[in-house]
């Protein structure tokens, strides 16, 4: 059900050391770096599923909410725009740029979010395949 997972930090070099150490015993490698203009964080990438440490995108300090969004996943694009479109109609509004492909460190993501009638942030996510996979 669920994509990915992101945790707002104010202390990103703290944050990476603390679930560097903490996510090791599971089995989980150094974060990525995928720094941006609008912010920077590091991926920690599962098999089907991703948690993300960031600081948050609007430059206000993290909170227990901001920089914190609840992922679903998608099995297509065309899916993707649903969702997005039900929560629009629904009460919801869109949020960050409008649902498309983001290319990221750890390949091409099709996402939408949109907030909740009480302002919590949830996302669609389709992972397109890799070229090798098609």
């Amino acid at each position: 059900m669920f994509s990915h997972v992101v945790v707002g930090t104010n202390d990103l070099t703290t944050a990476k050391r603390f679930y560097d150490a903490l996510l090791a015993p599971l089995g989980y490698g150094e974060g990525l770096s995928d720094d941006n203009e609008k912010r920077r964080r590091y991926v920690y990438r599962a098999k089907t599923t991703l948690f993300i440490i960031t600081q948050p995108i609007n430059g206000h300090r993290a909170t227990s909410a901001n920089g914190g969004t609840i992922g679903f996943a998608c099995q297509s694009a065309e899916q993707v725009d649903q969702w997005h479109t039900a929560g629009v109609a629904n009460g919801g509004t869109s949020a960050e740029a409008p649902p498309g492909v983001r290319e990221t460190a750890s390949g091409n993501l099709y996402l939408a979010y949109l907030r909740d009638p009480d302002g919590n942030k949830l996302g669609a996510l389709y992972r397109e395949p890799d070229r090798s996979e098609r």
